[in-house]
């Protein structure tokens, strides 16, 4: 069996091992914490939202930064200190905004696409991880922003996502514990919730059943690959690990591992922020909503997880690799709850922060290097937990292909029966 390593143990990382064991694959994963899904796939907003497909790269997002920049508890939050990395990032996002629209329904088909195959791989390995398919329903206080939703949706059904728009009372009869004056909404019923930390947990621990090794707790020191053979360096360890190919799933780390195999992968780690509420007493989980929301003024989306749990999670915060969780970015947060769900009790939250590995134009990168054994499944951005399933399973067709590619000059331009390999 070919061997590839596997840079990362977030949620691209495990779906991308699982997706290759599937194959026949000897993988090994490497991830630097002791467990996997220990950075940005342990507490984000939950989300499974192909509703949320909507990129970045629109002209208004700009203006918007420019804006709130000395804002501390503004949504979109840009450390005005500049760098190279940050300076590129921007004008390559800036030039990206032509492809808005196209790169816009791109991603609502490949979130689509990713539900199949995230769905089955938990029923098939018996993952419990507070899936709930309840539909996601955004709130908008004001017309205009109900209208760019409405040209937003028809971004989506091109993409095949049908929603539909709800006046207040209809989103009152959709979620009623949700308080609040609202001009009107859009309800995406075939989205989902659920904890992407079980989740990864768990499709892990499946991988591993069907061979895969997960390396934990190590720290990767150096990556190199000649096109034939990869080479992972460890530390503490003199001799590298070689493996036939490499696929580096390493979220905002990725672009400092791309570099070392001839690569630029120009992911810039933005900061989102998420609370979970721990529902107490009965009267907060009955005042607790059960549907998904995402409120598109304050860019804060929830999820329900399971009776005891209420996430809530957003913002985004470009101040590099900064993974400090500053109380003047939690305060919204625990305020937007009071405020929406005031029959919550708020006395144990639980905060957090993780960075989301992004590319300028917000699709993340899937496929092959400039050497022949080395891939990519990174820069997801905020749609990781989204988007997963599917682009793992991409890349593991194309390691596939790769490797069937490769078979006749390796054994003198005999290609061997499956039986023999």
């Amino acid at each position: 069996m070919p061997s590839i390593a596997i840079i990362g143990g977030g949620i691209t990382g495990v779906t991308t091992a699982y997706a290759l064991t599937r194959r026949g694959f000897s993988v090994t994963l490497f991830e630097r914490h002791r467990y996997p899904a220990m950075e940005t796939s342990f507490a984000n907003g939950g989300q499974l939202s192909a509703s949320n497909a909507e990129t970045w790269t629109h002209p208004s997002t700009l203006w918007k930064g420019l804006k709130w920049m000395f804002r501390p508890d503004a949504p979109l939050l840009v450390n005005p200190r500049p760098s190279w990395h940050k300076l590129s990032w921007f004008a390559e996002f800036a030039a990206s905004i032509p492809r808005y629209r196209s790169n816009t329904v791109a991603t609502a088909r490949l979130a689509i696409a990713a539900r199949e195959h995230l769905f089955g791989w938990a029923e098939a390995e018996g993952i419990d991880f507070d899936l709930k398919k309840a539909g996601i329903l955004h709130i908008y206080r004001h017309r205009d922003g109900f209208e760019h939703a409405a040209r937003v949706s028809e971004l989506l059904a091109e993409g095949g996502l049908p929603r539909r728009a709800v006046t207040p009372e209809e989103m009152k009869a959709i979620e009623p514990t949700l308080a609040g004056t609202y001009f009107g909404g859009f309800y995406t019923e075939s989205d989902a919730t659920g904890d992407i930390h079980r989740y990864t947990n768990g499709l892990a621990q499946a991988a591993e059943k069907r061979g895969a090794q997960m390396v934990c707790g190590v720290e990767v020191k150096k990556v190199q690959s000649d096109g034939e053979q990869a080479s992972v360096w460890l530390a503490g360890e003199d001799a590298p690990r070689t493996f036939d190919g490499i696929v580096v799933c390493a979220g905002v780390a990725s672009r400092d591992v791309a570099a070392q195999l001839g690569d630029r992968v120009n992911i810039y780690p933005v900061k989102g922020y998420s609370i979970t509420v721990n529902l107490l007493d009965e009267a907060s989980q009955q005042a607790a909503p059960t549907v998904s929301l995402l409120d598109d003024e304050t860019k804060l989306v929830t999820s329900r997880l399971g009776d005891g749990r209420f996430r809530v999670a957003g913002t985004a915060e470009f101040n590099g690799v900064n993974r400090d969780i500053r109380a003047d970015r939690i305060a919204p947060l625990v305020r937007w709850v009071n405020q929406c769900f005031p029959g919550v009790s708020t006395r144990q939250v639980v905060p957090w922060a993780g960075l989301r590995p992004m590319l300028p134009d917000m699709m993340p990168r899937v496929g092959p290097g400039r050497r022949a054994n080395v891939f990519y499944n990174t820069g997801h951005g905020h749609l990781g937990w989204t988007l997963s399933a599917a682009t793992a399973d991409a890349v593991a067709e194309t390691v596939q292909q790769w490797d069937e590619a490769r078979r006749p000059r390796l054994h003198g331009g005999l290609v061997l029966p499956a039986s023999a390999r």
